[in-house]
């Protein structure tokens, strides 16, 4: 505990503000807090330029050109805009089936739902034990008329990595586009998501030390031509008209800060996260519990474990004052439902029940890792 605060471990539903771009925010918020749009003055031109700086430097991080980086106001955008936005052109193609996975997040499945009732066919694949989808799977739900393969990189749940790389190489000479929901891996995973193959990359800001409310939409050009997406909302023609409103310039500000800061420092972040997770699971060694999901697969800053014989809101309860941890996703946590992510990977509902999630940082340097496990051991006996 700090401060006599609990310890935060729910980094993946949102991570602390790194304190360098709090300071960029705060410029664009008092003294540099002009219109990106307003070119008629000084300080107009200024915001612009601020813009443009955090739009390269959001691209480095994929290793894709500036004038592909459309800011929106998270992953939850990006990902409706990705979907919706191509319907038009798969209805005007007749390409009308979409292929992506049981264990997407909502703001994926709920927009293919609501693409399913317009007539869209829609090829949700199943999931191992392990958490992770096949590559050979999807090849075998390719059809000549798939318009988008959409698959997350990082389970926000379980932490399991997607075979993307291999997916984005087996969709070579295949004119459906790709989708990566990064929200969870961009900035901390950067070499796959570099692949050219993948057409469309969605990110959030708050997810790599920057603020709530702003992320990304990357569209790759394929053959000189961007992803033919239509617009959602209207008005004001921002962002070459895909996003249109007043851009918020000191949350994009911070966005290319925070992106600035993952480039250069992901290999030694992830290093410390991985030391935390082994001493995670040293520390749990007293308790009975399993893992959910491959640990092999899983990134360095989360662990998906169910407790033996408790359920989760009991551990939850049990670590209250020493760590502030999960059950699921923050999306869905205003009325708890079971996972459909640990339901689509087979599990049984007593193991999904007891789930718990936590997920670190490399700000955090002493976890409670032993007084957290002392006091589930103490429940469960």
């Amino acid at each position: 505990m700090k401060n006599g605060e609990p310890i935060y471990l729910d980094c993946n539903a949102t991570t602390p503000l790194d304190s360098s771009v709090v300071s960029i925010i705060n410029e664009y918020l008092s003294s540099e807090y002009g219109n990106a749009g307003s070119r008629t003055h000084e300080r107009g031109n200024r915001a612009k330029k601020a813009v443009q700086k955090a739009r390269g430097q959001v691209a480095t991080l994929v290793g894709a050109e500036v004038d592909e980086v459309v800011f929106t106001s998270g992953a939850t955008e990006s990902n409706n805009l990705s979907l919706l936005g191509l319907a038009e052109y798969g209805r005007e193609q007749n390409r009308m089936h979409i292929i992506s996975t049981q264990i997407e997040h909502k703001a994926i499945l709920e927009p293919l739902e609501h693409l399913e009732k317009q007539g869209f066919r829609v090829t949700l694949l199943p999931v191992g034990e392990d958490g992770a989808i096949s590559p050979d799977v999807v090849a075998d739900a390719l059809a000549p008329d798939t318009l988008l393969v959409s698959v997350m990189h990082v389970n926000n749940e379980t932490g399991v990595i997607q075979p993307i790389e291999e997916i984005a190489q087996l969709l070579e000479g295949h004119e459906a586009y790709f989708h990566v929901d990064a929200a969870q891996s961009f900035g901390k995973l950067i070499k796959p998501l570099m692949n050219q193959r993948i057409d469309l990359i969605s990110a959030s800001a708050h997810k790599i030390y920057g603020p709530k409310g702003v992320g990304s939409l990357i569209m790759r050009r394929r053959d000189y031509d961007l992803p033919p997406l239509k617009p959602l909302i209207f008005g004001g023609g921002q962002e070459r008209g895909i996003r249109p409103g007043t851009l918020p310039v000191p949350l994009i500000a911070g966005f290319g800060e925070a992106a600035v800061l993952a480039k250069a420092n992901h290999e030694k972040r992830a290093k410390k996260c991985a030391e935390q997770q082994q001493a995670a699971l040293e520390a749990f060694s007293c308790i009975n519990y399993q893992v959910n999901g491959d640990l092999d697969k899983v990134v360095a800053h989360t662990l998906n474990i169910s407790i033996t014989g408790v359920d989760s809101e009991a551990t939850m309860l049990c670590l209250k004052g020493i760590a502030e941890i999960s059950n699921g996703s923050a999306c869905t946590s205003a009325s708890y439902t079971p996972s459909h992510v640990l339901q689509a990977m087979g599990y049984d509902q007593d193991r999904i029940e007891s789930a718990i999630r936590i997920s670190w940082s490399h700000l955090q340097y002493e976890i409670p890792w032993d007084d957290m496990a002392g006091s589930i051991a103490s429940i469960q006996a």
